[in-house]
This record gives C-alpha cells, structure tokens and sequence, in this order.
C-alpha cells in the first residue's frame, strides 16, 4: 500500500465528509461483484461516546460478509452477534431444506405474522442476553412451527410478503473503488443512507458528492445575532431519525448528519455527531425467566391476576402513552428529518410506533423508513449512537484476489474430484425398510419388557390377551446380546428376579417352563434369588406334575404357597432377629466407650480414646443453641471478668 493510501486510510471515512481528493477518483464497482470478508480483521473498541465521527489517529473499520444472508457487517463482533441471530439461522434452516435464503426485511414481515413471543427478536438477537430475559419458544422456533404446521415448504409462498420493499433484494452495501487505493481494496457504503429517488438515478457518485457536508462549530452563532445558544429548530443542516423499542426498553434519537469540531485535550480538533435530542424510556414489561410481553401472554392463555402482571399491563400502557407523547412533541423534528430508521420487531411494538391511533406521527407507508442493516443490541442511547456511527462510516474490504483465484480453482478441482469418486464408487444397496410384521414385533417387545420391568401383573396379562399374544413370544430383534440371553418374557421375569410375574406367565398365562433361550437354558436357571426359584416350584405344586416336563425345565420338587409364604415369613423374622442383635451389640460398645470416658474424667485424666478439648472448642460447645444476641452477651460477661482477674492480680502485686 502507497504512503497516500496509507494516509487516507489513517482515520474512519464519513460518508458525509470525505476528502475531495477521494470524491475527486472514486467509482461504482461492478454491482454484482461482492467484495469477500477479508482474513483476520482486526478488532475494533467498543463504541461507547459520541466522539469517534471520523476522528483522527482512528484505525480504519474493515468489513465482514455474510455470503448466506447477503448482507455486511462492519467488524467480527457484529459478524457474531450476526451468526446467533434468528435471522441468519432461519437461512440456515432454509439452505438446508434447499429454499431461498430471506432478506432481513422479508425475515421481519414473516416475524410479524405471528404473535409477539418474546421481546426483541430477529436483529436484537444479543437483547435477551443483555435483559438477563430467557424465552421459552424463541421467534425461530415458533415460526418454523407455524411453517411446519401449514406444510412446508410450500406455505413458504404464504409466509412471504405480498409487497417487496423498494431494494429488499440487493446487498445492504454499495462498493466503490479509487485510483488512490490498491484494486483489492474496496470501499462500501450502506445504501439505506440513499432516498429512494437517489437511488434510483444511475450515477451514484454525483449523489454522493452532493451529500457532503461542512462541520458546524461546536457553538454556532445564533440566527438572531444574540448571544444565547441557537435551538434545534433554527438548524439547517440535514438530519435523520432514529428509535429502537424492544423489551420494555425505547431509545429514540435526532442527530444532525453535519458534524460538529471540536477540540480534544491536546489541542486537536475532531469531528463529534451532533444530537439534536435524545430520550430513552425503560419500563418493566417482560416476564422475568419467562420471556415474553404480558400482553402476548395474556393473549395465548388468557388475563394472570397476579401483582406483577397487573404491574406489567400498567408498565405497558404506561410506556406506550410516553413514546407517543415523545413522538408528538418531535413532531416537526421527525418531519424535517431526512430519513428514518426503527428497529420495532414484533407486532405490539411496531402498534405502539405505527398505529394507527390518533395525530400518529410515524406511518408505515413513509419512503424515509429504514431498518439497520445491522444486528442491534438493548435499545439504549448509546446503542443509537453505535448504530450512528456504524452506519454513516465508509466500510473498507482488503481483498487478495490472486489468493482467491488460487482457492477458487482448488475448490473447483476439489468438487472434480468428488463427483469422480462418487461415480466410480460402488452403489452400496439401500437398507432395507422393516415389514409390517416386524414393526409389530418390535412395538410388542418394547411394551412387554416395560410391564415386565415394573411388575405390572393384570396389565402384562390383559396385553398378552388383547394382542393374542402367546406367553413364549420371542423378543424381537433377536440378533441383540439382550434377547440373545432373555429371549421370552419369562427369562426376562426370572433373569430380574420378579417372582409375581413368573408367577403369573406360570399358572395364568400358561407360559411352558422348558422352553429355552437362545443360549440352550431353561428360565429356571436364570433366576437369582431363592424368592424367584421359589415361585417356580409353586408354580409346579398348583399345575401339578402333568401339566409340563418339570425335571427338563431344572426345577426341583413342588412347594405350596403355604410353606413358601411361611418359608419366606421365617426368612424374614430371622433377618429382623439379626438386625436386633447387630443394634444391641453396637449400643453395648457405645455405652461401654462412654462409661471409659467418663471413668477417666472423674480420675483427672483422660479416658480411652478421649482427646482433651481446647478453650475455643468448650466455648463453642457453651454455646450451642444461644441466639447471636445470647452469644455476644456471654462473650462481653466472660472478657469482664478476665479484666477482672487481670486488675486483682494487678493490686496482690503492688501490695
């Protein structure tokens, strides 16, 4: 890069002060060439004053695109808080379906068909974040719903717009180049800054030059030769409009596009944006860890009758009455103003600016309306001075086209060499659809391992029944190493140790014992505890020794229910038997641990297993229970009583 280019680009470019020597060479790139993001952009700080209006020893923005959404951002921040958007995913969702992708214009129409469901949306992506608001149903979600429920994508067409905006299908950006600069460097500005006439006449650049403006002194004379300060209304210079409502938070802004000089602490003069007036509202609207408007709310379930929603209605009203009484009194400011930009997603918030209701002063239907070509944040009046700036500075794209042409021809040689390989790749066979019958198979399996599992006796029964189901069914697929093991629902009753259920497949369902696993085992010889094995020989004591071959299913001789419940009551006084004495016996040591210890302290020394406890340690103990008050008490009493101690032994001293 030359030293005059270097030079030029040393400070930010405003598009409505730039040098004549610029003005002088520059011309329209060829429109549909898109200058690509550049490689590492470097990092722009963080707009936080209005001080940085092409102000000098400032390092020149670069741009970013997004080649999906067919938009630019000015530096990587934006190009992230681009990417999270509902917007840039909505264009996601449609690539893949293999549709087009939208303007951000045809985005916000198709978000204003639904219902208002949370606050900030589309372009405030990031505003939620910074609420500290979660949203259950996000806007994409909920309209991608909405499109699947009225078959997408042929509702596609209903969702879109029936009227286009004038330029919603070209890039927010138009690039001009100049002999100063290098051919890979290009220079972009947003076309929102153009009217709709100017926009329409071909030589963009004459437009431009008439767009330059001189910067006013930081205090004009005044018009009437006086010595006060001149008022807004007795300006001349061209102005724009701008206001951002979302979530409860409204910033509204008049900003004259003729900056005005000023001086820094060393002496320098710099140009500083010239704020007619400004005014922020913020207002508790939204439903904290919920998302959304009360409003919306209330009308999807219907009116809350709690204190806070009362107070968000109130909050509501009380917000909207304010914005358009602000609106009312910069009537002849938003009138005299060149252009107009809103950012106002959801349809409550676009009612409160647009209406209709009575003497409204902003319309849908004005040409001087524009949306940010930007992603936004929290509506606040930095946030209009960010977006200011941003959208009045030139943006610069470094471009290595020999290092594109390279990439270029090793992308096509890439896809070259994929279609070869995919046709010469062998077709693999399709895998084949399952049949009715085993789908069947598998939605018998998956309910009577579930009601196995849980031990639900009448309802495996009435399943087997209703289904004519036979008690030996094989679990299907069979291949699995599950099945493989437990293959009939008796193995898997057995192999879980559920008695009832064996029980029940034994003498109601008439599940045959001596039928066998994939494994060559009867379902006798998965069971793991003597309740499970059990049940099978009461099983074999009520059918009696006819009903199956009890010898080849490994069960041994037949037990009544009598003596398997009385078996199993004995079990149980023995287990409560042995857990007396385990507790008798540890209450014995306890209380032999404590006669030591005691026995020790009365002797003057320590018992077994005694530790001596610390001073800190006994007051703590005294304390116990004692309120804080209690504690503080006791504590002042016992340092009373050692300055007590410390004075007597004082005066035995001296005497």
């Amino acid at each position: 890069m030359s030293d005059n280019a270097g030079e030029l680009l040393k400070k930010p470019l405003y598009v409505f002060g730039l040098p004549q020597e610029l003005l002088v060479t520059l011309h329209l790139k060829d429109p549909t060439v898109l200058p690509p993001p550049i490689e590492n952009p470097p990092q722009p700080s963080k707009c936080t004053s209005e001080n940085n209006v092409g102000s000098p020893g400032g390092e020149t923005k670069l741009s970013t695109t997004c080649q999906l959404c067919r938009t630019s951002l000015s530096n990587v921040q934006e190009q992230r808080l681009h990417v999270k958007s509902d917007w840039h995913n909505y264009n996601l969702k449609q690539k893949v379906r293999g549709a087009q992708s939208v303007s951000e214009n045809e985005f916000e129409k198709l978000v204003d068909e639904l219902d208002e469901s949370i606050s900030g949306s589309g372009s405030e992506s990031s505003e939620s974040e910074a609420d500290g608001e979660g949203a259950k149903e996000s806007t994409l979600s909920a309209l991608l719903k909405k499109q699947a429920k009225l078959g997408h994508p042929s509702s596609q067409a209903e969702f879109m717009p029936k009227k286009r905006k004038r330029g919603s299908d070209k890039p927010p950006l138009i690039w001009f180049s100049t002999s100063l600069l290098p051919t890979n460097i290009s220079l972009g500005i947003y076309r929102a800054l153009f009217t709709n006439p100017e926009q329409e006449q071909p030589d963009t650049v004459a437009v431009i030059r008439k767009k330059q403006l001189r910067s006013v002194p930081a205090k004009p004379p005044p018009a009437d030769g006086s010595n006060g300060v001149p008022l807004p209304s007795t300006m001349t210079s061209p102005q724009i409009f701008l206001c951002m409502i979302g979530g409860g938070h409204f910033a509204g802004m008049v900003v004259s596009l003729a900056p005005k000089l000023g001086k820094q602490s060393t002496g320098i003069e710099q140009r500083q944006p010239l704020v007619i007036a400004h005014k922020t509202f913020h207002r508790y609207t939204t439903r904290r860890k919920q998302g959304g408007a009360q409003s919306a709310n209330d009308s999807a379930k219907g009116a809350a009758h709690s204190a806070g929603s009362s107070l968000r209605r109130y909050n509501e009203a009380a917000l909207e009455q304010e914005i358009r009484a602000l609106l009312a009194e910069w009537k002849v400011l938003i009138g005299a103003s060149q252009l107009i930009f809103v950012r106002a997603t959801g349809s409550s918030n676009r009612r409160i600016l647009f209406g209709p209701y009575e003497n409204q002063v902003l319309r849908q239907n004005d040409a001087r309306n524009r949306t940010f070509p930007f992603s936004t944040r929290r509506a606040t009046q930095a946030e209009l001075m960010r977006a200011f700036v941003e959208i009045t500075r030139v943006k610069v794209s470094e471009v290595d086209e020999a290092a594109l042409a390279v990439a270029a021809a090793a992308a096509a040689q890439l896809e070259a060499d994929r279609a070869a390989s995919q046709a010469t790749a062998p077709v693999l066979p399709a895998k084949a659809k399952p049949s009715r019958e085993e789908e069947a198979a598998s939605l018998h399996t998956t309910q009577l391992q579930a009601l196995i599992r849980r031990s639900k006796v009448p309802a495996l029964l009435s399943y087997l029944v209703t289904n004519s189901l036979s008690p030996h069914f094989l679990f299907y697929p069979p291949s699995t190493q599950a099945h493989h093991h437990a293959s009939t629902p008796l193995h898997l009753a057995s192999s879980i140790n559920s008695p009832a259920i064996v029980l029940a497949l034994l003498t109601k369902a008439g599940a045959d014992p001596s039928v066998v696993n994939m494994e060559g085992k009867p379902a006798f010889d998965l069971a793991g505890d003597r309740g499970t094995r059990d049940a099978f020989r009461v099983a074999r004591s009520e059918l009696g020794e006819g009903k199956w071959n009890w010898d080849t299913a490994h069960i041994p001789a037949p037990l009544s229910r009598a003596e398997a419940d009385e078996r199993e009551e004995s079990e149980r006084a023995e287990a409560g038997k042995a857990e007396l004495e385990r507790r008798k016996a540890e209450e014995d040591r306890l209380k032999h641990e404590v006669r030591v210890v005691e026995n020790g302290s009365k002797k003057g020394g320590r018992g077994l297993g005694a530790t001596e406890k610390t001073a800190e340690e006994r007051r703590e103990e005294d304390g116990r229970g004692m309120t804080p008050q209690m504690r503080m008490m006791v504590e002042r009493e016992r340092r009373a009583r050692a300055a007590e101690a410390r004075l007597g032994g004082r005066d035995n001293m001296r005497c």
